[in-house]
């Protein structure tokens, strides 16, 4: 893993509700601070590597059975912009 990942998936591991909805604002992607809460609570403290693939996936379904298909949606755009 490269250290750009690493910092990365530290970032998605660690993040707070503002930040996720900074981060959301900045890339154009829509969700609530309700939703963010929710996704920000789940995601800290948890070691999700969003470079792969099949953890990502699993991760996206627990995000829209936690929040809406919707919100999954637009967090998986979210990923993206991160993963590029």
């Amino acid at each position: 893993m490269s250290i750009f990942q690493t910092i990365v998936n530290h970032k998605i591991n660690t993040i707070t509700t503002d930040e996720l909805l900074k981060y959301a604002n900045q890339f154009g992607v829509s969700i609530t601070v309700k939703e963010a809460k929710q996704v920000a609570s789940y995601l800290r403290g948890r070691h999700v590597d969003i470079f792969n693939v099949s953890e990502r996936t699993k991760l996206l379904k627990e995000m829209e059975r936690l929040t809406s298909p919707a919100t999954a949606k637009a967090l998986s755009q979210l990923v993206t912009q991160f993963t590029k």
